[in-house]
Parts: structure tokens; C-alpha cells; sequence
């Protein structure tokens, strides 16, 4: 197996933990000739290459994550990655204090939006939990 393909393959287990494999099927399904260099770039660099260093763990690179969509108000992204930090092991409480920390630093407009839509996605997460 060559290094690229070693980084895919690692890289698309660690996007499978943190994101979900039906997330990761849906990408991969909703890929073109056009976009599907993007997914391999995604999956090998920020995936298997970054999220697999050792230096942090998942719940600190989460909380980083967050916070750094926030900041770039990446609304799509950041609710599909409040979910990440759940599976990371983030409580409901650690994210609540991610955004808190992001009001501060990145402005009251952007938290209360982050704040709304986390609340949004942790009550999905909840309700999907309370039915499986």
C-alpha cells in the first residue's frame, strides 16, 4: 500500500469515528468527477494526515473545531461537527462552554447563532437517541 493510500485509508476511519459512516457514505455517494479530488484532499490531509496526530486528542481537536467554525460562521459544518464532538466525548455542557468561550472572542452575534443551532442539533441527537 503506498503512503497516500495508508493516509485515505486512515484518514477515512477517523472521518467514519468523528462524523459517522452514514455521513461519510453520503459524501462519498454525492461525489463527482468534479468533486471527488476534494473528498480524496479531505480525507487524506485533514483527516488522515492532521486528525491523526497525536499531539491532541479528538475532544481537544473538536473543541477547536467548533470554536473555528464559529469563527468563520461555517454554519452547515458546525452543526454537523456539534455532533462530532459528541461522538469525541465533548458533553453537553463542554460544548455549551465552547461557544460561551466563542462569545467572548469572536463576538455575541455569532455565538447566539452557534448557540441556536447547537441547541437545534443536540435535541436531534437526543430525540435519536431516546428512539433507537
Amino acid at each position: 500500500m503506498s503512503e497516500q493510500q495508508e493516509q485515505w485509508a486512515a484518514g477515512d476511519a477517523v472521518r467514519r469515528a468523528v462524523l459517522s459512516d452514514a455521513h461519510v457514505d453520503r459524501s462519498a455517494a454525492a461525489a463527482t468527477d468534479f468533486t471527488a479530488p476534494f473528498q480524496d484532499l479531505v480525507t487524506r490531509y485533514a483527516w488522515g494526515e492532521v486528525w491523526t496526530r497525536p499531539g491532541l486528542d479528538r475532544r481537544t481537536r473538536s473543541a477547536i473545531t467548533l470554536t473555528a467554525l464559529v469563527a468563520r460562521g461555517h454554519w452547515d459544518e458546525l452543526v454537523l461537527h456539534v455532533g462530532a464532538a459528541r461522538r469525541n466525548g465533548l458533553s453537553v455542557a463542554e460544548i455549551q462552554e465552547v461557544l460561551l468561550q466563542s462569545a467572548v472572542y469572536l463576538g455575541v452575534p455569532a455565538a447566539n447563532h452557534a448557540f441556536a443551532l447547537a441547541q437545534r442539533e443536540l435535541a436531534r441527537l437526543e430525540a435519536e437517541e431516546v428512539g433507537a
